[in-house]
This record gives structure tokens, C-alpha cells and sequence, in this order.
């Protein structure tokens, strides 16, 4: 039957030679599985379990999702193939899904380098200067999306509750609070905003001409800031959100609070930050304790 498929794979479908061999090394694969399982398994008899219980040793000897999906979509091919010549009466593979791919952990800076660039960099008083501070500690403070920040205006800011009214996805509005340092740098902010730009938008951040700030030139603001104090790839306004809610979380706030701060419809995605505090944890386990390294 594996020859029938690989001569169907070559000669019919025309598929490349590598596709021909990663094909017959996963049933072949499978095949000395399902024969070790228990004698008399034919291709016939394999049932799902039998390749779910396959999938999860791959899953133990270390191979990623992806491969492991990879291999799953081998073995559909095959029984489609054996199902349309009448080769087997049955499809176990249809209804067997594959392990989901794991989500990256989120970027974040360290706390050091955030206070490093927010107080020990030289701020000049131009409206430049005071704009990219203003930036950047709104999105650390608030944990902002780059949407949110660039949507906001004037009037979203309510310094007597010290809030900030913030229109996220799908147009859901949520109310963040803030603490005086942030309140006197937008108040500084504005101030200096006023003097020196000729406004033509109610935006609270504009550019040099007056009108609303675009995502690209946030986003390049933030980049160009946090370049001065960390080597990470990632240099995005969206770092400043995951590092706020890394921190957050490394300070003993709910994750119930974070989540309604970072305006997440499901928990689930809150706690991809739990996976990264316990990453951070390990890491200061091994640098700190006289065995972690061993």
C-alpha cells in the first residue's frame, strides 16, 4: 500500500522528490509503530487512538508541533488515497487533530532599562523630546496597543479621576487609571504641545504639522527610544504593553486585574504573561542560587 501511495505522490500528483521521501519515511514510521503496538495491527485495522498514541511519541522525543502536523497530514493523504482505491473501508486519520502549536513568549524589557531610559537619558524641553517621554511612559504605565495610544484624545484624558478612557478592538472602551508621575508628564506634555504645534486635530499626540500621530511614526518613536537602551530585536510599542504586564504581574497583581487593564476578552490570553514571569523566575534561580546552574 506505502508503494502505491509513493508511485500515486510521484506519477499522478507530480509531487517533488523530498515530499515523496518525508511521505514514506513518516508511514514507514508508523507503520514499524502500529506493528509493535500489536501483532495482527494491519492498515486496515489502525484506528485513531492508535495515531494519537503515535503523535504523542513524537510529541515525547522532542519533535515540534509543526512536525508533528506535518506528519498527520501524511497520514491523511495516505488514507484518503486508500480509502478512494477501496485499499481500506475506513479513514481513521479524518477526525484526529494535531498538537497546537506553541505561542512564542511575549517580549519584554527589563525593569532596569525602562527607569534607565525614563530617568537617566537627557530629556531635552523640545516638543520632540517631551513627546517621545510622554510616549513611552504612557505605554509602559498604561499598557497601552499602539491603536489605543495613537486614538486617544484630550478629552479621554480625566485628570480629576486620573484616568484614561481608551477605545480598544472592535471598538470596546475600558478606563485605565494612573499615578502622578504620569499625570505630570502629560500635564507637561500638553503644555509644551500647545507652545510649539499649531494643532488641526483633538488627537492628544501630534505630529510636527498638528495632525493625529500615525501608528508608523509612534512606532517609530518608540523603537528609536528604546534603541539608547536595550540590544532586543524587538523594539516595538507593543514590548512596552507585554513589559507593563510583566510587571504588573512580578509586582503580585491579580490576573484577573491585568487582564481587564490590558482589555483581554479571554484570561487565557492574560496568562501567556505567567508563562514569561516564570521563565524570568528560572532564570533568576539559576544566576542566584549556588546549584540552579548545574
Amino acid at each position: 500500500m506505502i508503494d502505491q501511495f509513493l508511485d500515486y505522490l510521484r506519477y499522478e500528483r507530480n509531487r517533488s522528490p523530498l515530499t515523496v521521501v518525508r511521505y514514506e519515511r513518516c508511514l514507514r514510521d508508523f507503520q514499524q509503530y502500529f506493528q509493535n503496538v500489536e501483532k495482527g495491527i494491519t492498515w486496515a485495522t489502525v484506528d485513531a487512538d492508535l495515531i494519537r498514541g503515535w503523535m504523542e511519541t513524537l510529541v515525547d522525543k522532542g519533535n515540534k508541533a509543526t512536525s508533528v502536523n506535518t506528519d498527520l497530514a501524511a497520514l491523511r493523504s495516505f488514507f484518503r488515497f486508500a480509502m478512494s482505491r477501496k485499499l481500506v473501508d475506513h479513514d481513521p486519520a479524518y477526525k484526529v487533530t494535531g498538537p497546537k502549536k506553541q505561542k512564542p513568549l511575549p517580549h519584554f524589557m527589563k525593569e532596569r532599562d525602562v527607569d534607565k531610559l525614563l530617568d537617566q537619558q537627557e530629556w531635552r524641553n523640545n516638543y520632540k523630546d517631551v513627546r517621545a517621554r510622554t510616549i513611552i511612559l504612557l505605554l509602559y504605565e498604561a499598557g497601552l496597543r499602539r491603536s489605543e495610544l495613537v486614538g486617544l484624545d484630550d478629552k479621554d484624558v480625566d485628570f480629576g479621576s486620573r484616568q484614561l478612557k481608551v477605545t480598544g478592538k472592535r471598538n470596546k472602551q475600558r478606563y485605565i487609571p494612573f499615578g502622578e508621575e504620569l499625570e505630570s508628564e502629560l500635564k507637561h506634555y500638553m503644555e509644551v504641545r500647545d507652545q510649539q504645534v499649531e494643532r488641526k486635530s483633538t488627537a492628544l499626540f501630534l505630529d510636527r504639522h498638528g495632525e493625529r500621530m500615525t501608528g508608523g511614526q509612534v512606532y517609530f518613536v518608540v523603537r528609536d527610544q528604546l534603541s539608547k537602551v536595550t540590544f532586543m530585536k524587538k523594539r516595538s510599542p507593543h514590548v512596552l504593553r507585554h513589559t507593563f504586564a510583566t510587571a504588573m504581574l512580578n509586582h503580585e497583581a491579580g490576573l484577573e486585574d491585568v487582564r481587564q487593564l490590558l482589555g483581554h476578552e479571554s484570561l487565557q490570553t492574560t496568562e501567556i504573561y505567567t508563562h514569561t514571569t516564570f521563565e524570568q523566575l528560572k532564570r533568576v534561580y539559576k544566576d542566584a542560587h549556588p546549584r540552579g546552574g548545574e
